[in-house]
């Protein structure tokens, strides 16, 4: 297992997704970060989040009407986009 410090931005978004979408996190994340970012899963940056966020509220959202869901979704991936920015 990965130590802290080396874990990257993709698994920390997958770590956030997976308690949201279950085992398809790992698949709906890669399937974001290549088709709207165009980028492999494994270059995602921390400067990446911002964009990715946007993209993956319009994907969550049409999966489910639960808007309480997507926005606690949401808040905890911008509270990690934002601890890159200190």
């Amino acid at each position: 297992m990965a130590s802290r410090s080396n874990t990257t931005v993709y698994d920390k978004v997958i770590r956030i997704t997976l308690r949201y979408l279950g085992p398809a996190a790992n698949r709906f994340i890669a399937r974001q970060v290549k088709n709207h970012l165009h980028k492999a899963p494994g270059d995602l940056s921390p400067s990446d989040l911002l964009s990715l966020i946007d993209w993956i509220r319009v994907a969550v959202s049409l999966l489910t009407e639960d808007s309480e869901v997507v926005e606690r979704y949401i808040a905890e991936l911008q509270k990690l986009a934002h601890s890159y920015e200190r």
